[in-house]
This record gives C-alpha cells, structure tokens and sequence, in this order.
C-alpha cells in the first residue's frame, strides 16, 4: 500500500491487487479515517481524478490506472486527557449492595457525558470508585 500525505496532492497507481475494485472502495481503503461523505464529495467535486478525468464513485479501476487524490485533512481523535476526564465525587448515597448503588442525583446533573456534556455521574462515580 503506497504512502500517502495528508498535506499534498498524491499520483498513485493502481497495482494489480488493487484492479477490479470500485473507485470509492479504493479510496476508503487509501484514506483511513476520512468519513465516506467527504471522500463521495471530492470525488463529486472532481478533485478525485481517474486518468486525468473527473470519474465516479462506481467506476472501477484497471491496472495502471493513475488516481489523484488531493490533499485530505482529517481531525485527530482527541483521547481524554488527566484535564478533560471527570471530576471525581461521591454522591448522596440511598442504599447500596454488592450488586446495587442507589444515588439521589442532584437536579441538573446528566446521568453521563455527550451532545456537548463532557461528563456526568456515571463518570464521577467511576472516577471516585476505581475499584468498583
């Protein structure tokens, strides 16, 4: 699998591994981490060339075929760091078991973290019980 930069336009070949596939499959291959929406829209958008012509997403590619890719930029994963993790904190316990833990969870607190909520409860009771 030939190298690829993220930064400039790259010229690949098409090898005889890779002859026979559909253009987009190829591509999602190729592109790790790039979202197949955006690989159809550069390829609708002609930046994606198959011989030196605009092509499809359905067109399937030949030995020796030369592909340009143009430069493709993704967002690195963020991985949570010691700053961004949960608070830890111990909530009001009601009534807890070897198989149970009942909380009274204050108002206005999310029960777990997403839709722009880093975390809730569930992370800083984790947080605060590693062992549990």
């Amino acid at each position: 699998m030939p190298a690829i930069s993220k930064d400039l336009v790259n010229h690949i070949s098409i090898t005889e591994a890779d002859a026979g596939a559909r253009l987009d499959n190829f591509l999602i291959k190729i592109l790790k981490g790039v979202p197949k929406s955006h690989i159809h829209r550069i390829i609708r958008a002609g930046e994606v060339r198959l011989n030196k012509k605009r092509a499809k997403p359905t067109d399937r590619l030949n030995e020796g075929d030369m592909v340009r890719i143009p430069p493709v930029r993704t967002a690195e994963k963020q991985r949570p760091s010691e700053k961004n993790a949960a608070p830890a904190r111990e909530f009001e316990i009601v009534y807890e078991d070897d198989a149970m833990l009942v909380i009274n969870k204050p108002a206005g607190t999310a029960v777990h973290g997403g839709s722009g909520v880093s975390f809730g409860v569930i992370e800083q009771i984790r947080r605060a019980r590693p062992e549990a």
